[in-house]
């Protein structure tokens, strides 16, 4: 008896944990540079897994805001350290869940072919051609394009041709629809850009603060098995692979050295 019936409480309990195991869904807030990607990692963790992330888009600044004042959001995708941080440090993030999941790449980009080949020549000229960044305050891929032209010295003399979009989404567009000559944007969206003619310069990192794009998950989502399923897929290889091919750099483990 007791040989027969082992095998089947065996089989019983293994039936239980698949019946349990449903698929479930997680509310992602997604800054804006990482729109595509997270897209197509959606699409991914459904296949890979059965859990499905819901996405929602904006600026970090905003998100952040959004979170502060209670939306129902159960993981976060920065584009910085500095507001996951502050996220934890308020108590609205669960400890020792967040890491860099990849870091960002500004580029100087139009869509108008050959109108530079050395981005910080066209910077310094002094044309009136707008160019188009995101707002430094909320965005920060915007800081990042404001520490580039005060290393640049350019700055203050640039101020009338700005052109600042809440996000680095509207930025984006503002040069694609021609609002904007050209425009500081993330390299991840040029990559999804159908048309890959234009003039692109890779922002050399040392003119701004490493942009170390942070994920922390929320107290919202601390007993959501989607949550952290949602995580994982990030820091799996097939996750890793899909952000590399949109531009953006990781460390060897695949993850930022930042914690």
């Amino acid at each position: 008896m007791t040989r027969l019936a082992l095998p089947l409480l065996t089989t019983l309990l293994l039936m239980l944990v698949a019946t349990g195991a449903r698929a479930g869904e997680v509310l992602v807030a997604v800054a804006a540079n990482f729109t595509d990607p997270a897209r197509q990692l959606a699409e991914r963790f459904e296949a890979q897994t059965g859990h499905r992330a819901r996405l929602s888009f904006g600026s970090t600044g905003k998100l952040y805001a959004q979170i502060v004042h209670g939306a129902p959001f159960e993981v976060l995708l920065a584009a910085d350290s500095r507001h996951p941080a502050m996220i934890e440090e308020r108590g609205l993030a669960v400890a020792g869940t967040r890491f860099t999941y990849a870091r960002g790449q500004l580029v100087l980009w139009s869509p108008l072919p050959e109108l530079f080949q050395d981005g910080e020549t066209y910077l310094a000229a002094s044309g009136s051609a707008p160019l188009a960044i995101a707002n430094p305050r909320t965005a920060p891929y915007g800081l990042a394009a404001r520490q580039v032209l005060e290393h640049l010295h350019r700055w203050p003399a640039m101020q009338d041709r700005l052109v600042r979009g809440d996000s680095i989404a509207q930025t984006f567009q503002f040069v694609a629809t021609g609002n904007a000559e050209a425009g500081l944007v993330a390299l991840s969206q040029v990559r999804a850009w159908p048309d890959q003619t234009g003039s692109l310069w890779p922002v050399p990192t040392g003119y701004h603060q490493p942009i170390a794009q942070q994920a922390v998950l929320l107290t919202r989502g601390e007993d959501n098995p989607a949550a952290y399923a949602w995580l994982a897929f990030l820091r799996s290889d097939s996750g890793r692979a899909q952000i590399r091919h949109f531009g953006y750099h990781l460390d060897a483990s695949g993850q930022g050295a930042e914690r």
